[in-house]
């Protein structure tokens, strides 16, 4: 998992290349246990280039996109972060089927996705075979966004050595994890900034696949 999370960066120029049917099949299949196991309506949309046609994608910057997930859900306190933290394993998962991907809030155009009228569109994801892998970014330390010393665990400084591999909106990094007294993880988004609570999510899903779950609970 690791080396997903290393290999996979913002991508937001693609080819004009269908996704087979043998990735949509496992892609499907994933998308039908997360909506399970998360209480959202994750949906992926494929071969529809409108949303990405429109006058906010061209100045994302974006090409060529034709694929994109939608992350759906009813509307709670907690949607942002739930759409943030399943959405991440599904990026992660779309980055092992060689597959590339971009968190997008804004610079798209209308959706496809079925949205009920007690659910909401939080915010979709780009989804293709890019012209090129991204690029890597300027990352904080993780003392930056930890109570981290020396003397902290080895999961705990993976956990947060995960996370800072996140993507988080204009790449703001704005979390903070801390390691209680009683070895429970605080896990904090910051307080000024967009998509803050999506990107807890992100990040709390990169920290606990790198500390392995087995290690700790959350405060």
């Amino acid at each position: 998992m690791k080396e997903w999370m290393k290999a996979r960066h913002s991508v937001r120029q693609y080819l004009e290349k269908a996704i087979p049917a043998s990735i949509r099949a496992e892609l499907d299949g994933y998308v039908e246990t997360l909506n399970r196991d998360s209480g959202l309506r994750i949906q992926i949309l494929y071969d529809e280039p409108e949303c990405f046609g429109a006058r906010m994608a061209h100045y994302g910057r974006f090409e060529n996109c034709a694929n994109y997930i939608a992350m759906v859900g009813k509307k709670s306190a907690d949607l942002d972060e739930r759409c943030g933290y399943y959405g991440e394993l599904l990026v992660l998962k779309a980055q092992k089927l060689g597959l590339n991907t971009c968190w997008v809030a804004l610079t798209h155009g209308k959706s496809k996705a079925v949205v009920e009228k007690d659910e909401t569109e939080v915010i979709i994801i780009s989804l293709g075979y890019g012209k090129t892998q991204g690029s890597e970014r300027k990352s904080k330390s993780p003392e930056d966004v930890s109570n981290i010393t020396p003397a902290s665990p080895d999961w705990f400084r993976a956990g947060v050595e995960a996370a800072l591999l996140a993507p988080t909106a204009i790449n703001q990094q704005k979390f903070r994890f801390t390691l209680e007294q009683d070895g429970k993880v605080l896990a904090k988004a910051g307080l000024v900034g967009p998509c803050l609570k999506i990107d807890l999510g992100i990040v709390k899903c990169h920290f606990e696949l790198g500390a392995g779950k087995e290690n700790f609970t959350w405060a």
